[in-house]
């Protein structure tokens, strides 16, 4: 008796299609590549779309409404409850 030779493993190109040919890789590519586009977009309306610049006097303009400020807040310290605790039980 002879020996069965191990069967070989050979990869046959001419049967098997190319990988772009398959949808499901073009489903998983899709998604990192939509982001990255996505952050190209963003980042030119980023870039193109200046923000309105903050005022000079913002400080100035801040504790002009300080008495105001005051004012809403001492209101609102005298209708709050005076307290949520529980009242004691009785043994």
């Amino acid at each position: 008796m002879s020996p069965t030779p191990a069967p070989q493993h050979t990869l046959v190109t001419e049967n098997t299609p190319s990988w772009w040919t398959y949808g499901h890789v073009w489903l998983v590519l899709a998604g990192p590549l939509l982001v990255v586009i996505a952050s190209f977009i963003t980042m030119y309306i980023a870039y193109t779309r200046v923000d309105p610049v903050v005022d000079e006097n913002y400080y100035q303009k801040g504790l002009a409404l300080s008495p105001a400020v005051q004012s809403r807040d001492h209101t609102e310290a005298v209708h709050a409850p005076a307290s949520l605790s529980m009242p004691p039980v009785k043994p």
